[in-house]
């Protein structure tokens, strides 16, 4: 269940280019949250961020009783956000919306992450010991490059790839992700990320006959589902309905979502 939070930060570093890791002191979110999962953060006080940003959880450490978040400044209210300090609170609600499916039957699994949506899929990775894990990562550049070693520790293979070839693969990681796949196959993939690389994956899992998640990146009021801002449409293409990526999500299976533009 969700809790709405005033927690300590412990500390807050930026990590690459406009994107910032902040460490939260919070056992209520470090015991309850799941991968998949995220917190919708309160930037500043007053009224220019007034809405919260839905954020999500990088990694939990039930032991320390602390838990990650890493976000990349894109408005006033993460650029607030950038700017707190350790010692200082920040107020929150979470943990929110439907986590990863992990299972134990899964005993090769691929991840899938491009841009700011590789965070949950280091959580993801961490909590599935037991399997064989294959990671995709994504970025622009070399100026965007983050959390590669964390990513290289949790996994048992590390494949990345920038679109202008500052750093591995020169191109998309979906082009690596088919070549693992004809060599490897996989009992699930999952993915996060913008929306071209989610409907490239989809497209690819559905080719293979391979099970599939993805985690929605979308823009949030509320948090709880009683808005409409993060309506998303799931079932079939001639039979859909909206729910919302906030409490329905923001983790669907792949063949019940419409991944449109």
């Amino acid at each position: 269940m969700s809790r709405v939070l005033k927690e300590r930060i412990e500390s807050v570093e930026k990590i690459a280019k406009s994107i910032y890791k902040m460490t939260v002191k919070s056992e209520y979110i470090s015991v309850n949250s799941r991968p998949g999962q995220f917190v919708n953060v309160k930037c500043c006080e007053g009224l220019n961020a007034l809405l919260r940003r839905p954020i999500s959880i990088c990694s939990a450490d039930v032991e320390r009783g602390t838990f990650d978040i890493v976000f990349q400044v894109k408005g006033i209210g993460t650029e607030y956000l950038s700017q707190k300090s350790a010692g200082s609170e920040v107020d929150l609600i979470g943990p929110l919306g439907k986590p990863f499916h992990i299972s134990r039957q899964y005993k090769r699994i691929a991840v899938v992450g491009g841009g700011i949506g590789i965070f949950p899929l280091l959580y993801l990775l961490r909590e599935m010991k037991d399997a064989d894990k294959s990671a995709f990562l994504g970025f622009r550049s070399s100026d965007y490059v983050v959390l590669t070693d964390e990513f290289e520790a949790a996994s048992d293979r590390l494949s990345i790839s920038t679109d202008d070839g500052s750093v591995g693969y020169k191109g998309i990681d979906t082009d690596l992700l088919e070549k693992d796949i004809a060599e490897r196959g996989f009992d699930i993939i999952y993915t996060c990320g913008p929306m071209p690389m989610l409907r490239k994956v989809k497209d690819i899992a559905e080719r293979a006959g391979i099970k599939c998640q993805v985690s929605l990146e979308q823009r949030m009021g509320c948090g709880i589902g009683a808005c409409l801002v993060c309506a998303c449409k799931t079932g079939k293409p001639d039979n859909w309905e909206y729910s919302h990526v906030c409490k329905d999500g923001p983790v669907f299976w792949s063949d019940e979502v419409i991944l449109d533009d």
